[in-house]
C-alpha cells in the first residue's frame, strides 16, 4: 500500500458525543501542522453528534464515514473503516471526548524525521474533567522506555490513542483492530504493534484525557478484564514473551476480574477462585498487597 509521504491521517471514532466532538476536532484542525487528514467514522450516533461534524465537513476538509444504514458495529470496526481511507504516512487514532495539545503533532512528525527506526512515538499530556479542568498530570519523563512488548503486555503504561503517532506501515504490518473485542481493543492494538516496530517516548505536552462518568473507561469493569484474559492468551500465542511476563500479567487481570466482581457483589464463587489464582501465580506481589507495601488502585 502506498502512503501520502508527510500526510497524518487521524482518526476519530464517533458514538454519541455530541458535547464534546466539535471541541475534539477543533483540537486538530487548529494544528499548527498543514498536511492533515481528519477522517470522523460516525459508529451510530443517535445524539445528533454526527450531524454536528457533518456541518463541519461541509466547510472543511474533514471526512465524514458512516457504517451501512447508520449501524452501531463498536469502536473497533469504526477505526478499521477509518484505516481503510487513510492515506497517511503517518496515523494519529483521538477518542471523540478528548483533544490533542497544540503543536502535538508537528512535533511527532519532526521526532520521526529524526529517528526513522522508530515507528511509535507517545507523548505526556494531562487528564481533564468533563468541563475541560485540569486534575492531573500524565508524565512519562521518568521511565527509562525499553521498547520491550513485555513491558507493555505487562503493565501497559501509556495510552495509545490520545498521545501517540504510529506509522502506517507499521499499523500495516499490526493488521487491523479485532471487532470480536468488546473492550480493550486499543490495549491489544498497542501490544501488536510494539512487537512489531521501536517505539520512543518524546517528552513533550501532546494530549488531553478526559475522564467524565460516562467515559468508556468508566464503565463496564468486567467486560474488560474478561477481555483482558482473551487479549493475554492471543498474545501469549502470537509473540514470544517471557513465561514470567505471561505469569504475572495472567495475575494482575484475575486479580482486577475478581476485583470487578466483587463490585458488583455477582458471581461470588468466581470471584474467590480468581482471586486464589492471582495469589498463586504472582504470591510476592500478593504478598506485598496484603501487607500493604502495594496499594491498590
Amino acid at each position: 500500500m502506498s502512503y501520502t509521504p508527510s500526510l497524518v491521517s487521524v482518526l476519530i471514532p464517533l458514538f454519541n458525543r455530541a458535547q464534546y466532538i466539535e471541541e475534539t476536532i477543533h483540537s486538530v484542525l487548529s494544528q499548527d501542522y498543514p498536511n492533515i487528514q481528519l477522517i470522523v467514522i460516525d459508529d451510530g450516533s443517535s445524539d445528533g453528534g454526527d450531524l454536528l461534524v457533518q456541518a463541519i465537513a461541509d466547510q472543511t476538509k474533514l471526512i465524514l464515514l458512516r457504517h451501512p444504514g447508520n449501524v452501531n458495529k463498536g469502536q473497533a470496526a469504526a477505526l478499521n473503516l477509518g484505516l481503510t481511507m487513510a492515506t497517511g504516512e503517518f496515523i494519529a487514532v483521538l477518542d471523540s471526548d478528548d483533544l490533542y495539545a497544540p503543536g502535538k503533532i508537528a512535533k511527532q512528525v519532526a521526532f520521526f524525521q529524526q529517528n526513522p527506526e522508530v515507528g511509535l512515538v507517545y507523548g505526556n499530556g494531562k487528564g481533564i474533567d468533563a468541563a475541560g479542568n485540569v486534575i492531573y498530570e500524565i508524565n512519562y519523563d521518568n521511565r527509562i522506555e525499553r521498547s520491550d512488548p513485555n513491558d507493555l503486555l505487562l503493565d501497559c503504561y501509556f495510552l495509545l490513542p490520545q498521545n501517540s503517532l504510529v506509522r502506517a506501515s507499521v499499523y500495516q504490518q499490526a493488521g487491523n483492530f479485532d471487532e470480536t473485542l468488546r473492550s480493550g481493543q486499543d490495549h491489544d492494538m498497542l501490544i501488536r504493534l510494539a512487537e512489531k516496530t521501536k517505539i520512543a517516548h518524546q517528552s513533550i505536552d501532546s494530549f488531553r484525557y478526559r475522564r467524565h462518568g460516562d467515559s468508556i473507561s468508566a464503565k463496564g469493569t468486567e467486560t474488560r478484564w474478561r477481555c483482558g484474559l482473551i487479549i493475554l492468551e492471543k498474545a501469549a500465542q502470537r509473540y514470544p514473551y517471557q513465561k514470567s511476563t505471561l505469569r504475572k500479567r495472567r495475575a494482575l487481570v484475575n486479580f482486577r476480574l475478581a476485583q470487578a466482581l466483587y463490585q458488583k457483589k455477582t458471581n461470588r464463587f468466581e470471584m474467590v477462585w480468581r482471586m486464589l489464582l492471582a495469589g498463586l501465580l504472582d504470591p510476592v506481589r500478593s504478598i506485598a498487597v496484603v501487607t500493604g507495601k502495594e496499594k491498590i488502585r
